[in-house]
């Protein structure tokens, strides 16, 4: 048997005071933290069910061991027998990494046992798991007679290795750890053995304040993943394990390279530090690999991937016979999503979802359904099963979202992803049709929410808050944590319903007119909307000479004097800075589409401009491209779900067909004025009419 001395402990507490400790005495008790306590249960459990025991709870959350007397004395005898240890496996296999990756180039294994303070027997195992799992960086684990074990690796896949497998077994006790220092804790030794305490927390406060600034958003797991990667670029740069410098790596014109230069360039400053130009170049890779983009900022962005999207949103809904091709909200979450993901793949990042094969279990009709769509629209790109788990939780959030309301308001924290948090939302709306509202914040906006906006707090992860009550489930929500969650509201009743006796009839009254009027605000907003792209649609004929620069001048000057746009530098500006972000250039047409969200933008904007002779820019792809029709769409800065969608709509249409292109690129202003009507007309049958 495998056991701490802490596991071995709690067990003989429980044994010895049946249903009379709870997690917080045994907490105070034993001087360690209540979420340290839930740690160790979890573990017990796996300890028990070996022997055919089980461990329950009474009404008043006492602890207690279920199971016949003899199991439970069977147990007691080989706890007394058992030597136990303060070490999980994982810990020893992280030390084990972390010498192969450090040292060497080759060890004895007889040295490495020693070392970890294990026999060969386990140290062989542990080799074998090490071996698979350095296997998917890249990296080569050999064992040869007379030479010892031996580690063949590139610098940059040994970085990824070594930050996965922190992230993958010790991602919560990195969260716990961080939040204690930003407390004001101070550690002596290394984090894990390995991270520098005061690294770590000035990592966190530098990255966290220009992402800040620079309004970037990211999920809890990929900001925590950020943040290991640049102490572990820093550390292994200071011990002299540099990047080769022919290694490809992210070009650095690119914002995110910008905003970790300026990261980097701190971290140096405080922490007296050197940062190669390559280390600045691989942390941009993991940066931009691991981005949430706002949903609001890339509805019209992304043209290609947006008409593939639409199509695997279309081939699913015709696999499992439901409608999901007008639902914007699946379309805008997986748009958001994917741009990321397909760039990690693309870059051969290790990607890890620890809900796959849960979620293939649980979905394995809609997972077949999407692994085959994505095969069928991304010919170029492999998407491994642990991806296409995460978009399955997307497609399983939208088919799940209308539902039966009640008054009680719930929280999930959740930093799993976007797509497992809307899943969990879904799921408790679902099977527990009491509550009504199910919000979704990450850790960091948790802190500082008001929780009495909410009647249950609900987790996927211990939260290092130990003031705060809350219910620890599984992100697909299993039978047993349901059961938690109806434990929790039918114990609380009078505590859930105290303010909500109050004025019933006028609630609901409330209610219905809130959605009369929300109803007749969004009519109100795709009439001016689609009213405003009718009415200032233009096709101008360009006469050769000059570049694109001169069109877009010409085209947002003459905006301005139709009063549809104030101070036009500006906007020609940030159409300009939109273009050093990436190509705009449609490729396989000859096609650009220029676009930018501007506060001096008043009205939607979509027009064409066709070239007597082409210009030369740069296409989506990254390849050089003609460009005959340059397509301009301007919108405001602020703008509602609706209007987004109109503008998709637009956007996604340039390339749904053959004729589609052919209509866009022609210079007839009739024939395309036709095409958008025939859009509008479809999207006002399809979504408001059928409503």
């Amino acid at each position: 048997m495998f056991i701490t001395s802490r596991e071995k402990s709690i067990i003989e507490l429980i044994v010895k005071t049946s249903g009379k400790h709870t997690v917080y005495s045994l907490s105070a008790f034993l001087n360690v933290s209540g979420r340290t306590i839930q740690r160790n249960l979890k573990s017990i459990e796996s300890i028990l069910t070996e022997y055919h025991l089980e461990l329950k709870r009474t009404a008043n959350e006492g602890l207690f061991i279920d199971g016949k007397n003899e199991h439970v004395y069977r147990l007691i005898q080989h706890l007394a027998e058992v030597n136990p240890t303060d070490e999980t496996p994982e810990e020893r296999k992280l030390n084990l990494l972390i010498i192969l990756l450090h040292e060497g180039p080759s060890f004895k294994k007889q040295v490495l046992a020693n070392q970890l303070g294990i026999s060969v027997t386990t140290l062989t195992s542990y080799l074998d798991e090490l071996a698979d799992w350095l296997s998917k960086f890249g990296i080569t684990l050999t064992r040869k007679r007379g030479v010892g074990v031996e580690l063949v690796a590139d610098e940059s896949d040994k970085r990824h290795a070594l930050a996965s497998f922190f992230l993958v077994n010790f991602y919560e006790d990195i969260i716990e750890t961080l939040y204690g220092m930003q407390k004001g804790n101070r550690l002596d030794e290394p984090v894990l053995g390995y991270f520098k305490p005061d690294y770590l927390v000035t990592a966190d406060q530098v990255t966290s304040h220009y992402l800040a600034q620079d309004h970037i958003t990211l999920t809890d797991s990929d900001y925590i993943g950020l943040i290991v990667h640049v102490c572990l670029t820093i550390q292994r740069t200071e011990k002299g394990y540099e990047l080769q410098t022919n290694e490809p790596m992210e070009a650095e014109d690119s914002n995110e390279h910008q905003l970790i230069d300026v990261v980097c360039t701190q971290l140096e400053r405080d922490l007296s530090a050197q940062m190669t130009r390559q280390d600045r170049r691989f942390l941009t890779v993991i940066l931009k690999g691991s981005k949430v983009q706002d949903p609001d900022v890339v509805y019209y962005d992304s043209i290609l991937l947006g008409q593939l999207i639409k199509n695997v949103i279309k081939d699913v809904s015709t696999d499992l016979h439901v409608d999901l091709s007008d639902d914007f909200s699946l379309f805008q979450g997986l748009l958001a999503h994917m741009g990321p993901s397909i760039f990690r793949l693309q870059q051969e990042l290790e990607l890890f979802n620890p809900l796959t094969d849960e979620i293939k279990k649980k979905y394995p009709v809609l997972f077949l359904a999407v692994k085959k769509s994505l095969e069928t629209e991304f010919k170029d790109i492999s998407f491994p099963d642990d991806e296409v788990a995460f978009i399955v939780l997307h497609f399983g959030s939208a088919m799940l979202m209308n539902e039966e309301k009640v008054n009680i308001r719930a929280v999930v924290v959740c930093p799993t992803g976007i797509g497992t948090s809307k899943m969990l939302a879904s799921r408790i709306q679902r099977e527990l049709t009491m509550i009504n509202k199910v919000e979704i914040l990450s850790i960091k906006d948790f802190q500082t929410a008001n929780l009495l906006d909410y009647d249950i707090v609900i987790s996927t992860v211990r939260l290092p808050f130990t003031e705060v009550e809350y219910i620890l489930v599984s992100p697909l929500l299993s039978e047993k944590d349901i059961g938690f969650i109806q434990s929790y509201l039918q114990n609380n009743v009078e505590k859930l319903t105290r303010k909500k006796y109050l004025k019933p009839a006028q609630r609901s009254s409330g209610s219905s007119g809130t959605e009369v009027r929300s109803l007749l605000q969004e009519i109100k907003e795709v009439h001016s909307s689609m009213e405003a792209i009718l009415t200032n649609f233009r096709v101008y004929r360009k006469g050769s000479g000059g570049s694109h620069l001169r069109i877009l001048n010409e085209m947002v000057e003459q905006a301005e004097r139709d009063e549809l746009l104030e101070q036009p530098n500006v906007v020609i500006h940030q159409l300009m800075e939109r273009e050093k972000k990436g190509g705009l250039g449609i490729p396989n047409t000859n096609m650009g589409l220029f676009h930018c969200r501007e506060d001096n933008v008043k009205k939607l904007i979509f027009q064409v401009a066709h070239l007597d002779e082409p210009c030369r820019i740069k296409g989506m792809d990254g390849v050089e491209m003609e460009m005959k029709s340059l397509l301009l769409m301007l919108a405001p800065e602020e703008l509602s779900r609706r209007e987004q969608e109109i503008l998709s709509l637009i956007s996604t249409s340039l390339i749904e067909d053959h004729i589609s292109m052919m209509i866009y690129s022609s210079t007839n202003e009739v024939i395309i004025l036709k095409k958008l009507e025939d859009l509008f007309l479809d999207y006002l049958q399809t979504n408001l009419i059928k409503e």
